[in-house]
């Protein structure tokens, strides 16, 4: 049997690479390295994808949502709503803004925040929420609409593992006020290297955002704001380009990747599958499944991954430690049972080989030596 990895982008590259290559070099004649026409034309046509009138590309998820946070001027005495359950990058861009964070419990079917018990988290000093788009699953976004409109604050959706999924026929990152991407290799539409981008209908916050990626620059050597240098490569634009026209295709194929594991892993006793949400199109960048209490607990989850290592199926752990009892955030109070479904959720997720590519019969034997685990 063939080891099969958590993910893997040498398929995908036998399959644009011929065109990625012209590209590159097309780039590399041109001279024009940093933005140009090459950037000024994927922001175009991402921007026409997601279905907004802006999009200005950056060179990170993180900074995309450091940058959106900056042009929304949230800072100090200022707290963002997020979830507890994502990578650091959503809260570490709020504290980095002079923010605090204030974390929310999740859904334990849609690993995403629980918008039941955000208006209980809401203070005057409340400005903004970040939902998260965890997994490639969208999150609540007319729930959270309504309470951004009820308390007047903006809402900034952290699309980084969700690029194409859908939310009630809209294209995440096109809903709220500001939507944030990355372009991480592994992610649905991954640069090959660091690349992220802002969305959003609003041509000040999109002008804003121009001027602080590039130092705050408003002319050649004029600084009105104290920006980063956070701009997009046209490299990685020009395959990010080629990308994006596979973009959906790709989606399809992750979409019926996890229709086969739904189907294959059902009949497995002490497993509970993810199930997309009503109203929502997931584009599944993770395939995450749960290894309940009655079945394991964490030091079993963790031997169970390492026994499917043995056998040769990779698997991830997203996430092992909630944000909120993170060392880099203890003080801020938070203690252990406080949000108490994120607590269980990290204790029992197990991430499956998730990519477009990825054939029936190795899912087949994912499933399999899953089953031999678990027995």
């Amino acid at each position: 049997m063939n080891e099969i990895p958590p993910f893997e982008l040498t398929r995908q590259y036998k399959i644009i690479g011929e065109k990625v290559s012209v590209a590159v070099a097309e780039v590399l004649k041109s001279g024009r390295y940093i933005g140009g026409p090459t950037v000024e034309s994927f922001e175009q046509q991402f921007a026409a994808y997601i279905g907004v009138s802006e999009c200005v590309a950056c060179n990170s998820g993180t900074d995309a949502l450091y940058l959106a946070l900056r042009a929304l001027e949230i800072g100090i005495g200022d707290e963002v709503i997020t979830t507890p359950f994502t990578f650091i990058a959503t809260a570490e861009v709020i504290t980095a803004v002079g923010a605090t964070p204030v974390f929310v419990d999740i859904d334990a079917e849609t690993f995403n925040i629980d918008v039941t018990k955000i208006a209980a988290a809401i203070t005057d000093k409340t400005k903004a929420i970040i939902p998260v788009h965890l997994f490639g699953q969208p999150a609540d976004m007319t729930s959270l609409m309504d309470i951004a409109q009820t308390h007047s604050l903006a809402i900034i959706e952290d699309c980084a593992q969700a690029t194409g999924a859908e939310w009630a026929g809209q294209k995440v990152g096109s809903i709220s006020h500001i939507g944030c991407f990355s372009f991480y290799p592994t992610k649905n539409l991954g640069a090959c290297g660091d690349g992220g981008a802002v969305t959003t209908n609003d041509k000040n916050l999109a002008a804003s955002i121009r001027m602080l990626r590039d130092h705050g620059k408003s002319g050649y050597y004029y600084h009105q704001k104290t920006g980063i240098n956070s701009r997009l490569d046209a490299l990685q634009a020009a395959i990010l380009a080629i990308k994006l026209s596979y973009l959906d295709s790709w989606n399809t194929q992750r979409r019926q990747v996890a229709a086969n594991y739904q189907e294959l892993l059902e009949p497995l006793p002490g497993i509970v599958i993810p199930q997309e949400m009503a109203g929502s199109r997931a584009v599944w960048n993770q395939y995450t499944i749960r290894l309940t209490k009655d079945q394991s607990n964490s030091s079993d989850r963790d031997q169970v991954r390492a026994e499917l290592q043995q056998l040769g199926i990779g698997s991830m752990v997203y996430y092992p430690l909630p944000l909120h009892l993170q060392p880099v955030y203890k003080d801020l109070g938070y203690q252990t049972s406080d949000l108490k479904v994120c607590e269980q959720v990290c204790c029992e997720v197990l991430s499956l080989p998730m990519f477009p590519e990825l054939t029936f019969s190795e899912q087949q034997q994912v499933v399999y030596s899953l089953k031999d685990c678990l027995s």
